[in-house]
């Protein structure tokens, strides 16, 4: 019974850790600089409007291509993707097998993982 305890333990602190992720840890400031890089095509914004790209706005837990008012023409409409922050982890690593035929295919992705992680802080942040 006394091994229990400490057995207990460890499982909650290993449970606790892999629930974690690693955009819980992000900086939205440091993500608000990194979404310079997307301005050009989208906006965050409550009463923004569409651009070349959907506004993001409450784009965390949204399902892919359902934004109101933006013209879908890609993979993204008919997706069941939903934009869990894993999702969006693994689009803005390498977004081209969802792109095919978009404006953004010239978008290469944001290879530096904390960048990716400090943006989708960001995106949460500013879709409260």
């Amino acid at each position: 019974m006394s091994m229990l305890r400490p057995i207990s333990a460890i499982l909650a602190c290993v449970l606790g850790f892999s629930a974690t992720s690693a955009w819980a840890d992000g900086d939205p400031a440091a993500g608000r600089r990194v979404f310079v890089r997307c301005v050009a095509c989208h906006q965050v914004n409550a009463n923004g409007s569409h651009t070349v790209g959907p506004n993001l706005y409450r784009v965390v837990g949204r399902k892919a291509g359902t934004v109101a008012g933006y013209d879908f023409k890609s993979k993204l409409k008919g997706s069941d993707i939903i934009w869990t922050e894993d999702a969006l982890e693994k689009f803005l690593a390498n977004p081209k097998p969802l792109i095919e035929g978009t404006s953004m295919q010239t978008f290469p992705g944001l290879p530096v993982a904390k960048d990716r992680e400090d943006l989708i802080s960001y995106l949460k942040d500013a879709g409260k």
